[in-house]
Order: structure tokens, then sequence, then C-alpha cells
């Protein structure tokens, strides 16, 4: 029987004899001539990429994905008829669905994405090394079974991720990373154990989808994890939760519904 290292350093040998051969089979899909140009040339440029088809639209893509199997679709989000999460959608009821990374100028669908589990989530203008950060994602997922972003696909219905600007890049935030979110007009920020995120996306909007995760609205502007909550206490300015050490404000049209809710938690724990 191979050992978790032998399998860990097959993994890492298949992964470079790939990069050196030209594994991946590649879509690239966008409906603005010279940005799928540009995408075409980094992509083709990367090692990794053993062949590339290119699709104005989503007809187009299903067209060819029709007639070849491909590891990775690099999408843009927005085009006329089916639109870029509309085809992710599709792609991942196929029977081996392709990683999806999306290639977008915009993030004001970042609530969508999350929940797809794509792989990476690239701003406009691509760059090379985002490309290559991107294929390296995609390459893990096609080759290592055990990497933590195949993980992460394999639980997006459980733990899904959103998009989120990390030093000028988008990175992927499994939501079981957030601990508390806090409105902030149009905007939302997700608070974690080390760092916080500023997201395109309403409080009410991520209050809906959370729910069966386990997140309460105990104020207009939070939303809390349930389980994170240490402490419900009444202060001379009405009750707060204790997170992680910091104190957050509950308002009084929540606060029954809050400790119903603590209290239905603690006897599912117990």
């Amino acid at each position: 029987m191979q050992s978790s290292a032998g399998k860990s350093i097959t993994g890492q040998i298949v992964q470079e004899h790939a990069a050196q051969t030209g594994f991946l089979r590649v879509l690239a899909v966008d409906d603005e001539v010279p940005a799928l140009d540009e995408l075409a040339y980094l992509l083709r440029a990367d090692p990794r990429v053993g062949r590339l088809h290119t699709a104005g639209d989503a007809t187009e893509a299903l067209r060819v994905l029709r007639d070849v199997d491909v590891d990775a679709v690099f999408l843009d989000i927005r085009m006329p008829g089916l639109d870029g999460m509309e085809l992710a959608r599709v792609l991942g009821r196929f029977a081996k669905p392709p990683a999806v990374v999306f290639v977008t100028a915009y993030d004001d669908r970042a609530a969508e994405a999350f929940d797809l589990g794509v792989a990476d989530y690239v701003r406009k203008p691509v760059r090379a090394d985002r490309i290559a950060e991107s294929l390296r994602r995609v390459l893990a997922t096609r080759l290592v079974p055990a990497h933590p972003a195949v993980a992460g696909r394999r639980d997006r219905q459980d733990d899904p991720t959103i998009p989120v600007e990390l030093a000028g890049t988008t990175r992927m935030l499994p939501r079981s990373s957030v601990r508390w979110v806090e409105a902030q007009g149009d905007y939302a920020r997700l608070h974690t154990a080390d760092a916080s995120h500023l997201v395109r996306v309403s409080l009410a909007t991520l209050a809906e989808r959370w729910a069966d995760a386990g997140f309460v609205r105990v104020h207009r502007s939070f939303l809390v994890q349930l389980k994170l909550i240490t402490e419900l206490r009444m202060t001379n300015t009405g009750y707060v939760v204790v997170i992680d050490e910091h104190e957050l404000p509950v308002s009084r049209r929540h606060t029954r519904e809050l400790k119903d809710r603590l209290v239905r938690a603690a006897k599912s724990w117990s």
C-alpha cells in the first residue's frame, strides 16, 4: 500500500509532468473580441495548457463542449443571451463538470458567484501571473483529489465561497471562516478571525442565503454565526452578543428570537 507521503510525492510529480507537457484542455469564453484574444494569448503562453478552444458566447461554448471535453472554462460573466453565471450552472450539471474560472471586470454579482464553487475569480484586466495562479488551482482539481481546492469543490454546497479582494488579488473566502458580517451601505464587511473583507452584497442578501448555515440577524447592521456567540448580556444601552471578545449590539426586535435560538441551540448541542 502506498503511503500518504508517497501519494503526495506522486501527485507532485504528476503535476510537474503535466505542466511540462501541456496537459490541460481549456475553453475561453468572452463576447468582446479584444478581451478574448488577450485571454487566449495568456492561456496559450502557459506551458500547462495543451489545447485551447475559444467561444464568443455561451451558445457557441455549448456547441464546443458538445464535441470536446475540457478541464476548465475561463468565463466572462456579462454576455448577451445566456450569461456566465447561467452557463456555469449548466456546466455544474455535467457528468464531469469542468473547473470554472470567472474572468470579469465587475464584482456586483459576487453573491451568486460564491454559491457556484468556482476554482477562481479573476478581475480584468487579466495578468499573466493571475492566469498562472488560476491554472495552478485548476490543475490541482484535475490531478490531486486530496488537494484543498478539490475538497472545496466537493463541499461547495455545505461551505460555499465568496470572492474578496486581498492586496489587489481576488481570492475565494470560505463562508466557514466568517465570524460575523457588518452592513456598510450597499456593501457588507465580512469579519474573519484575523481580517475583514468588504464585498458588494447587501446584509439582507447574506442573511437570506446563510440562514441555513447558522447565521442570524441580531441587528439591522449585524449578522452573526450563532454557534460562535460566547455571551449574551445586558448593558446600559441594551443587549450585546460577544464573539471573539467583540461586543456587537442586539436590537430590541431581534432579542427574543435570538434568545430562543440560543436556547434551542444549547439543547441540541448538549
